[in-house]
């Protein structure tokens, strides 16, 4: 063989002592890899990239505007620097209504206004209008362990309406028809 290098698995023969230019490669090649090794580089990653990589790690110790933060933590952030806060507890009594006072409740009383920290409601018969006059201060109670105290501190009950004999923005005065709406 006259090139210098024996093939894997053969013996040595006497005369090929000599190292061949492909011994040397391979040595300079495995001496490259040794010293990328101990200077803690990987064989075969892009040699472009000298900076050696940290596990990420949470910053605890400096809070960064970057960083990310919980959705609840900023929306209550947004609704406390908006000054939303009666604003959405308002919309907490309204949309759970049916949660605070029960379905059957529900089902025949309804939410009709909300001003400052008076909630009127407006029942479906006369019966659930006093019905509700007496479950009031439970109510409250309901409402104030669901969502908060001092939001509602008054609930006006209204009974059932009559219908409006007022038709249009151009109507003339006066009571109305006489009959027993009222």
């Amino acid at each position: 063989m006259g090139s210098g290098t024996t093939p894997p698995g053969e013996p040595a023969l006497p005369g090929d002592d000599e190292p061949g230019p492909l011994d040397a490669a391979h040595e300079a090649l495995a001496r490259a890899r040794r010293a990328a090794r101990a200077r803690g580089l990987r064989p075969g990653s892009p040699a472009g990239s000298r900076r050696q990589r940290r596990p990420p790690t949470a910053s605890t110790t400096s809070r960064d505007d970057r960083d990310p933060h919980p959705v609840g933590a900023e929306i209550d952030r947004l609704v406390a620097a908006r000054g939303w806060d009666t604003d959405v507890q308002v919309g907490s009594v309204v949309g759970r209504w049916r949660t605070i006072v029960g379905d059957r409740v529900a089902d025949n009383v309804e939410v009709v206004a909300f001003e400052g920290t008076t909630l009127t409601v407006r029942a479906a018969s006369t019966a659930w209008a006093t019905q509700m006059r007496l479950l009031v201060s439970t109510v409250l109670g309901r409402i104030e362990q669901e969502v908060g105290g001092g939001i509602v501190t008054e609930i006006v009950v209204r009974g059932p309406g009559g219908p409006s004999w007022r038709k249009g923005p151009l109507s003339a005065g006066g009571r109305g028809p006489r009959d027993t709406y009222g």
